[in-house]
């Protein structure tokens, strides 16, 4: 692969991390972040004057979790290092680079990028689960399955998604937020959660009496601010029986956050994987 102008080759990485400890992906300074430590870490390894610049397909917010992010950096063309090898060894297991390649000079982990693939994790049952705590929200109230699967399928397509987004800077609350949702749909992990049937009083409302891990999986070509968490918050709404599909038409059609639900918990948020 030639080497770039500036005598330095770009590579791209791909990421997982566990987003407790850290403030965020971009880089901060004098905080914590998933770029600042990866960047440092890249800096010990190849000796560099400083940390290098990288560049990321989502930036995550604090306590978002990723397996499947992807980022680049420009690093020396004579750089002869095992980059996963080397940066495991310092990162892992907060921040694991589960594959390191040699990009040409002109791709770009956020410009490039043709979709992204978010999942949240609810846990619903009466009593927290200490082993999910830290990946997902746990939501005691009975939750109706049907429910939430309708209002998830008045996502999908274009639309304008200000409602669901916190306002990019520099714009005003009369510009459209377009995103384009290419799939959106709910589930229960394991097959013996798909078999539950939807909430049920009599049992707690979680289908099986101890309660069951549900699993949003959301595609889009891009997202916004805040934009995943604020629809699963306003989801799960509606499987409480507070809103049904005619809610998240109404929010999409009135663009306004007014009346839109609190976002739901950073921590149950990942990052899955990045199309390009």
């Amino acid at each position: 692969m030639p080497a770039g102008p500036d005598g330095t080759r770009r590579w791209r990485l791909r990421l997982a991390y566990d987003g407790s400890g850290f403030r965020g992906f971009a880089a901060q300074p004098g905080t914590v972040t998933v770029a600042g430590t990866l960047a440092a870490a890249l800096a010990r390894a190849a000796r560099l004057d400083g940390p290098p610049q990288i560049v990321c397909a989502g930036r995550t917010d604090a306590g978002v979790h990723a397996r499947g992010q992807v980022a680049h950096v420009d690093l020396p063309q004579d750089l002869d290092l095992d980059l996963v090898h080397v940066l495991n060894r310092q990162l892992a297991p907060a921040i694991v680079v589960r594959e390191a390649t040699v990009a040409t000079s002109d791709f770009d982990a956020r410009r490039s990028a043709t979709g992204r693939h978010y999942r949240y994790l609810v846990w619903n049952a009466p009593v927290p689960d200490p082993l999910l705590a830290t990946v997902a929200w746990h939501v005691p109230d009975p939750l109706d399955r049907r429910a939430l699967s309708a209002a998830a399928d008045a996502l999908i397509g274009e639309h304008d998604f200000r409602a669901f987004c916190r306002r990019p800077p520099g714009t005003t609350a009369a510009e459209p937020i377009i995103r384009v949702v290419t799939d959106a749909r709910w589930s229960a992990v394991g097959h013996e959660a798909a078999d539950l049937p939807a909430a049920d009083p009599a049992d707690g409302g979680t289908g099986g009496g101890e309660g069951r891990l549900l699993r949003f999986d959301i595609r889009a070509t891009s997202f916004c601010h805040q934009m995943v968490r604020s629809v699963v918050a306003t989801l799960v709404d509606a499987g409480r029986g507070r809103g049904n599909t005619a809610t998240v038409v109404g929010l999409l059609a009135a663009g306004s956050r007014d009346g839109t639900a609190r976002p739901a918990p950073a921590h149950g948020l990942c990052l899955v994987a990045v199309d390009y």
